[in-house]
């Protein structure tokens, strides 16, 4: 009677395991087996078939030493297998079968060695079994593990794929996101997602696209469209476009740890520590951004103490990376390392009257100047704001307006009802507070847009 409490505990233990490796190897694991295949939609079926090896044989077996080179290893068998089935391994599973042969003999000499016996793990992987525990994790992957998870990062986002597809599949593979989460985090149908991603698999087959970083005339461009679907993924989840909650710090997480992932296979790039810097030290405010009930708490009324200090020193250091990459390479500051220094003034701050807006706004100027586009000459208003007074920012506001160009953007009724307010306009900053409202897709936003409204009108 009671052992089978314990065995129920140990097969949970196990399986809370597997689920952690998986979120940790899987991305690597896809890349290795996309290596070998070709294939990206093959290399995703078979990393399933070995989690689902792991599911079964690991509550029994013990997790093995290394479970990552277990779980290559298992997929690697099985692509051997499915090709016998085709009938379409010919030299490529030739190929892989000694590659695995070889690294079984190369472990028997290991084990040989330390005085180990090796036979029934020999005896297991000539079956084509899988093997129960993985000793050494440079046998199952003989190629760099982090250059295929670079090359992957690469496939994800290649340009034949449409922006939204790029999100759903780097999410997918890298993010280790299913179907199912990545549409609740986007507020559509589970199917619709699926769909998308099973077109973007399919797009990259159909285009012969090959598995590899992109020559050098080609690596800018394809470099600029992993950071900007990393950083849309981060900025779905710091401000959610629509839905109830006004955040999905799932997604943050997720982009950040693509965004570290990145850094590491790229460490001389400015713009990749740039991201880097920004998302982290974007995320150390995460827990100050909203009230224990969910609603938004802007930036000038959050409570500093609650800013993730060691996130905020991490964004620092990457951003002191990003400027030591710079000066080396004798480039001017990116857009990402510009809005990162931005995100530190504001870090810097003990309080918001400490926050060095003069220099925020110099550094909008930059990047005005970098990426011009209206969003930036907003958000640049604002800082003026602060720096110069409401009625200098008003001016570029209201050009903003005539121009058009964010007809539909509700942060820019907002930040004008805000110059109003300020100005002592109440009437126009109340209607201009409720024409943002109207405009915004998120109901938390939009609840405290009205809020802000009804006390317009109370005063």
């Amino acid at each position: 009677m009671t052992t089978a409490p314990a065995a129920t505990d140990a097969a949970g233990a196990a399986r809370r395991a597997v689920e952690a490796v998986w979120r940790i190897e899987s991305g690597r694991l896809i890349a290795a087996l996309a290596r070998v295949t070709g294939d990206v939609g093959m290399a995703e079926e078979l990393a399933q078939d070995a989690l689902v090896a792991a599911l079964e044989q690991w509550p029994e077996s013990g997790v093995p030493r290394n479970p990552g080179a277990w779980l290559t290893t298992v997929a690697k068998r099985r692509a051997v297998d499915q090709w016998r089935r085709q009938a379409a391994f010919g030299q490529r599973a030739a190929a892989l079968a000694e590659e695995l042969r070889t690294a079984d003999a190369a472990a028997d000499v290991a084990a040989a060695a330390s005085g180990t016996a090796p036979s029934a793990a020999a005896s297991r992987a000539m079956a084509g079994a899988p093997l129960a525990v993985q000793t050494r994790p440079d046998l199952a992957v003989l190629q760099p593990i982090d250059d295929e998870l670079l090359r992957l990062i690469f496939v994800a986002c290649h340009p034949v794929l449409s922006q939204d597809a790029r999100v759903a599949l780097t999410l997918r593979l890298l993010g280790g996101l299913s179907a199912e989460q990545i549409a609740r985090a986007f507020v559509v149908p589970t199917a619709t997602m699926q769909q998308r991603i099973v077109r973007a698999k399919k797009s990259l087959a159909a285009a012969g696209v090959p598995f590899e970083v992109p020559e050098r005339a080609e690596f800018a461009a394809r470099l600029d469209s992993v950071l900007a679907v990393i950083y849309l993924v981060f900025n779905e989840g710091y401000s959610a476009s629509s839905g109830d909650d006004w955040m999905r710090p799932e997604l943050c997480r997720e982009a950040l740890r693509l965004g570290r992932v990145l850094a590491e296979l790229l460490p001389r790039e400015p713009e990749v520590h740039g991201l880097v810097a920004l998302m982290e030290i974007q995320s150390s405010r995460l827990g100050a951004r909203t009230t224990a009930t969910g609603e938004p708490i802007l930036l000038l009324e959050q409570d500093r103490s609650r800013w993730n200090q060691l996130l905020i020193r991490r964004g620092l250091a990457a951003l002191a990376r990003a400027e030591r990459c710079e000066q080396a390479r004798g480039a001017g500051a990116g857009s990402y390392q510009l809005q990162a220094a931005i995100a530190a003034c504001h870090a810097r701050a003990v309080t918001p009257n400490a926050t060095d807006w003069a220099r925020i706004a110099e550094l909008y100027d930059q990047l005005a100047r970098r990426v011009p586009s209206p969003v930036v000459e907003l958000n640049r208003a604002v800082a003026l704001s602060m720096a110069r007074g409401p009625a200098v920012a008003l001016v570029l506001v209201d050009a903003l307006v005539a121009e058009g160009r964010l007809a539909s953007y509700h942060l820019l009724p907002s930040v004008r009802a805000d110059l109003l307010q300020k100005l002592g306009r109440s009437d126009e900053a109340r209607a201009e507070f409720e024409r943002a409202a109207a405009l915004t897709g998120n109901e938390r936003e939009r609840a405290l847009l009205h809020n802000r409204a009804q006390s317009l009108r109370r005063a």
